[in-house]
């Protein structure tokens, strides 16, 4: 894997200065959200857990527990095998579009990128940023091409470039095309703008599934 591409410091510290202003701000401000999702979580399926942790690849290919809230049923992992010929995009993800592991209230969680924002306390950790490339899973990176590994040079994201400029309607290789973009010509403007073209994601995207 290439060597990072060199940033300002500045940028570096300010990123994390907004990174832990942001993660405490949204999940102050949020808690009433958490708690309520929370609660419909679990009127649906009183047995499962609220959260829903997985191991993703960060910056330098260091793995990591990335927290979610369970949008799928209990088994999910289990089930995938059985769908994996079913997969709606090409490369090294995976996405279907009426995935029948998803929950009622997962659907609409999913839908609104409601069931991302647990991933606010990976940001506190430094895990994560509130903008990056998306954080793989170990099973994909394993089919990455040297290309394809410039993604793991920054620290991941729970929002960017990729999310708001089409999403899921993406596929694979244009994601990694907008990830490498990012990558090279992050500033704190550019890392704004995805912030407040994400903020928008919560009243509803119609290009997440």
């Amino acid at each position: 894997m290439a060597g990072e591409i060199k940033v300002a410091w500045s940028y570096v510290f300010f990123k994390r200065m907004i990174d832990l202003a942001g993660a405490v701000f949204g999940m102050v401000l949020l808690s009433p959200l958490f708690c309520a999702v929370a609660i419909l979580i679990k009127i649906e399926d009183p047995k499962g857990p609220v959260f829903f942790k997985q191991v993703r690849v960060g910056r330098d290919g260091k793995e990591f527990y990335m927290f979610k809230f369970r949008s799928m049923v209990t088994d999910a992992e289990q089930r995938l095998q059985n769908l994996l010929k079913h997969n709606e995009v090409q490369g090294a993800m995976f996405k279907m579009k009426d995935d029948p592991r998803i929950t009622k209230v997962g659907k609409f969680i999913r839908k609104t990128s409601i069931d991302e924002l647990p991933q606010l306390w990976n940001v506190l950790r430094g895990d994560m940023s509130l903008v990056g490339p998306r954080p793989p899973l170990p099973r994909e990176v394993k089919d990455y091409t040297a290309y394809d590994m410039q993604r793991l040079l920054v620290v991941p994201g729970c929002t960017g470039l990729w999310q708001v400029s089409g999403r899921s309607n993406l596929s694979f290789y244009e994601m990694v095309e907008l990830d490498i973009q990012y990558i090279r010509t992050r500033t704190l403007w550019v890392d704004i703008k995805i912030i407040v073209r994400t903020i928008g994601m919560l009243l509803g995207s119609r290009d997440a599934f």
